[in-house]
């Protein structure tokens, strides 16, 4: 849905507002570079969304995950080891072997992973959301649409700005710097740095802290030359560093086990954990906080952490010939990494610890041609190329007494005290495998580390070419062209705590029936080619109209997974020698997955009203997807990914403003969706649910419905700005957020479906005339309103005692900023 220049039009009035000159309310143009070219969004054939840095700091907009609430259909949420981005219910899931399917890109660079979504905003001039594939000019496996964020440049004039921000609830602080202005007639240079605390509003019970806590700081540097009159160089520095403390996870559901085991049938898992009822069996020494087992913003770990730190570099090179024509080389390095430590069962019991890590390296270079505007004909053409290196590293931590003894009781319970046998998933009863009473044992004190290690290099060739017939009609026809060569391999091993390999034997059979993980060494290549094409007409049937219809075809590549525990060999599982009945189980993980393609049709309406007062929008989708990529959760500890043979998303998106008069605005986007699974047998299970796909294995999702996905959403937003003396002016905003109820889970487990709601987002400011200073106040949330935006099954809830759980990633409840902005 284009919510569009609605926002900053709320705030850019302002000038306006104050002049004494008081004119006829009309609504001020939204230039974008959506296609490269700079243009008035009324004039892009593309359903596209625009909101100004200027609005985003007055909002308290701080990354990708508050962009959400102005642009419906819109998803960003963090989840515990990954960030899933999705526009129109398509995104990626949880998956560091998983380009985005919604592209980031920041001043013409591609950010593909899904970590980067997470760095925090700093000095935008604006972002830029375009909504279905755009594979064309924004290339890079953009299937589901593109976020552009571009970087405010160096100004003509000395200028600068400083900001604060304090929330005391959470304890949050932003300090904002920014200096820009010439340094010679020739040279610009801007310089921007954001300091970001954050206290949390999760209450870790056993950890006693609040969480998550945010510590962020991130600095540029832009330098502006022009070299020439024809030639402009640009060149951006930025570091950055975003790290986190607890997360903002809970349980949220804990229904009683089904399992008697250990005698647990009718207890949940918190229960469980909260006492013994095995003397001489199992001592679950743990504490109380395990029986917070329901929603209420507090939670209990062992700990969580992430570190994150980045590099950019920038060289942007722009040439304009006497003709008009423009040329643009775009060179870029980029570099993060991030270490985590993720307490994934999410309770205080001392069960088992993730630690995970990446490092990336990426170059890229665009060399872009762009001729004048206006021509008969008219082109934007240009090569591409990009190189990746990932260098993923994860490790299971099982140092706990406490699974080691539970997994003892089990199998004594099993072969001796109960006098009989139950079959388990590897093909023979505990007792039977490993012997009575020292399943346990197997894993004391093991790791399970993994390694996977994947290079990408990429070359595409694109041309668009508009023609003009008339005044009034437009045709446009594109397409690119992309060879992409991958390599990718993947080793999980099983060893000590100091990393030595554990020999072959039990650990192997108790692992498997444990983690559902094997040892395995995979290594692969695989070389795609891809075509793109797009063909638009458009149509000016007034001066103040446009229509436009757009077929288009999007490609993702196909890559290696990385999060899989598993081999996707049909052997079995290494066997233990020394057992009574041997191991002939197979556990079946993934490794290589197939590109996924979309063909969209879309047809819009861009109209304005009461002679430039007023704009309404319209955009009417449908966009076939075939062999999506899915990541399947394998109800323990690991993801495989799958590929959905078909899905449809189709809806409707309306958006409009009105500039009521000098000092009120109203603004509004509404959009209604829907989307199913037309062809998906291998989707995951939800607990306690029996496998209903042929293979016997997963559950079929077809006629099904995606994650994030709600029938309607939208919002309404309402501005005022006024003189209230000859000196200082008043700024009032309400932000209405309100959508249908919709499933955060990717398994779309009922349990955890997530109500619709209403949130307010409110802001009212004093300001200088002049806006040389403002105070305001920034309320978020006002409505209170309890929402959950991730949630999933509990990792070895259910396969250690038998107990259906689910956690939730919540977002914060109410709360009020005060703000100051002072511009010299």
């Amino acid at each position: 849905m284009s919510v569009r220049s609605i926002v900053p039009a709320f705030w850019t009035i302002t000038v306006v507002a104050f002049s004494p000159v008081v004119s006829a309310a009309q609504l001020e143009e939204v230039v974008v570079t959506a296609q490269h070219r700079s243009q008035s969004l009324q004039d892009v054939p593309v359903s596209v969304s625009a909101i100004s840095g200027d609005k985003m700091m007055e909002a308290g907009i701080n990354r990708m995950e508050d962009l959400q609430a102005y642009v419906p259909n819109l998803t960003v949420t963090e989840s515990g080891i990954s960030t899933d981005i999705f526009i129109r219910g398509i995104g990626t899931g949880m998956n560091q072997g998983f380009e985005q399917s919604v592209g980031m890109y920041v001043d013409g660079i591609y950010y593909g992973r899904a970590q980067l979504a997470r760095a925090p905003f700093l000095d935008l001039a604006r972002v830029e959301v375009l909504r279905g594939p755009q594979n064309i000019l924004h290339g890079k496996n953009s299937i589901a649409g593109a976020v552009n964020l571009i970087t405010a440049d160096a100004t003509e004039y000395f200028e600068g700005l400083l900001s604060t921000l304090y929330e005391p609830e959470f304890d949050e602080k932003v300090y904002d710097l920014m200096l820009s202005g010439p340094l010679t007639d020739t040279v610009g240079l801007r310089f921007s740095a954001r300091i970001r605390e954050y206290g949390g509003f999760m209450e870790d019970l056993f950890q006693k802290i609040d969480g998550p806590q945010y510590d962020q700081e991130t600095y540029r540097l832009k330098i502006n030359w022009q070299a020439t009159d024809a030639t402009k160089v640009s060149l951006k520095a930025e570091i950055g560093s975003f790290d986190s403390l607890g997360r903002q996870a809970e349980i949220i559901n804990d229904e009683p086990s089904t399992s008697d085991v250990f005698l647990f049938t009718g207890r949940t898992e918190a229960e469980i954990l909260d006492n013994t009822q095995f003397p001489g069996i199992v001592n679950v020494d743990t504490d109380e906080s395990v029986l917070n087992n329901y929603q209420d913003y507090k939670g209990a770990s062992n700990g969580n952490y992430s570190n994150n730190d980045t590099t950019n570099l920038t060289l942007n090179i722009t040439n304009i010939t006497e003709g008009g024509h423009e040329f643009t080389s775009i060179s870029g390095y980029m570099h993060y990494e991030y270490s985590d430590l993720c307490d994934c069962d999410v309770t205080p019991a001392k069960l088992f610890t993730l630690e995970l890590g990446e490092d990336y390296t990426q170059y890229s270079q665009e060399l872009r041609w762009v001729s004048p505007a206006g021509e008969n004909v008219d082109y934007i053409g240009g090569i591409y190329l990009q190189r990746n290196e990932l260098d993923f590293r994860d490790k299971l931590i099982q140092d706990s007494d406490v699974v080691v003894q539970l997994l003892n009781a089990a199998d004594y319970l099993e072969g001796g005290a109960r006098g009989d046998v139950d079959p388990n998933p590897l093909g023979g009863s505990v007792a039977e495998i490993v012997g009575i009473g020292d399943a346990g044992n197997a894993i004391e004190n093991i790791t399970a580390p993994r390694i996977f290690l994947s290079t990408s290099d990429i070359f595409s060739a694109f041309l668009q070419t508009t023609f003009h017939f008339g005044d009034d009609w437009r045709m446009t026809l594109g397409g690119r062209g992309t060879i992409e060569k991958k390599t990718g391999s993947r080793k999980l091993d099983l060893a000590d705590l100091d990393g030595n390999s554990l020999p072959i034997g039990e650990v192997d059979t108790v692992s498997g029936i444990t983690f559902s993980a094997e040892r395995h060494d995979l290594q692969g290549k695989r070389t795609e080619q891809s075509f793109s094409p797009l063909l638009n007409f458009q149509w000016d049937y007034s001066e103040e109209g446009m229509a436009y219809f757009t077929a288009t075809k999007g490609v993702k590549a196909g890559g290696f997974d990385a999060r899989s525990n598993m081999s996707p060999s049909a052997e079995p599982t290494p066997r233990n020698p020394g057992a009574v009945v041997a191991n002939q189980s197979v556990l079946i993980g993934t490794f290589e997955y197939e590109e996924e393609e979309a063909s969209s049709l879309e047809f819009g309406l861009k109209t304005g009203l009461l002679d430039g007062a007023a704009e309404i929008n319209l955009a009417v989708f449908y966009t076939l997807y075939e062999d999506l990529q899915i990541s399947i959760f394998d109800g323990t500890l690991g993801f495989n990914v799958g590929n959905a043979k078909e899905a449809v998303t189709q809806g409707i998106e309306v958006d409009g403003r009105w500039q009521l008069t000098d000092y009120f605005s109203l603004g509004g986007a509404f959009s209604v969706m829907d989307f199913e699974f037309t062809d998906f047998e291998n989707g995951q299970c939800r607990q306690d649910q029996a496998p209903t796909s042929s293979n016997g294995i997963n559950c079929d999702y077809t006629g099904m419905t995606n994650q994030y996905v709600a029938d309607w959403s939208g919002t309404f937003l309402m501005g005022f700005v006024a003189p209230i003396t000859d000196k200082l002016g008043i700024g009032l905003g309400l932000d209405f957020v309100f959508t249908d109820k919709y499933n955060p889970s990717s398994n779309l487990d009922p349990r955890v479906e997530q109500d619709g709601f209403v949130k307010v987002n409110g802001r009212i400011g004093i300001s200088a005339i002049d806006k040389q200073w403002e105070l305001a106040l920034v309320g978020k949330n006002l409505t209170d309103e309890v929402i959950i935006v991730y949630a999933a099954d509990t990792p070895l809830s259910k396969t250690i005692f038998g107990a259906t759980s689910h956690t939730g990633f919540l977002e914060p409840p109410r709360s009020i900023a005060m703000q100051f902005t002072y511009r010299m």
